[in-house]
């Protein structure tokens, strides 16, 4: 863990567990909130393929998750470590053209 905390920048155990407390939620809700989008768009497993339902599915699921991850980081009360981390996680999917070139 010491590693992580130091990759992270992180200074207390307290602050690591908030941190991977919010990753979980994150990932659950997102998984959830999809489902009713997906409906809402006329997109089920039955319309259509298997795998095509799938990939669209991941399709939704990004950026749900990406929204989510930062609001609840702000609820959490670890908003600057999230935002930065969505920002590390979008340029690594080669969408970092969303923000300036001088932030690293």
């Amino acid at each position: 863990m010491k590693k992580l905390k130091e990759r992270w920048g992180i200074t207390s155990n307290f602050q690591l567990t908030v941190i991977f407390i919010v990753f979980a939620i994150t990932g659950s809700t997102s998984v959830m909130v999809s489902k009713p989008i997906l409906e809402f768009l006329g997109i089920t497993k039955d319309s259509m393929p298997y795998f095509l339902y799938l990939i669209l599915k991941i399709v939704i699921v990004l950026p749900v998750y990406q929204v989510l991850l930062v609001g609840f980081g702000f609820l959490s009360g670890q908003f600057t470590f999230f935002w930065n981390f969505e920002k590390k996680m979008l340029r690594g999917m080669g969408l970092g053209f969303l923000f300036k070139s001088d932030e690293k």
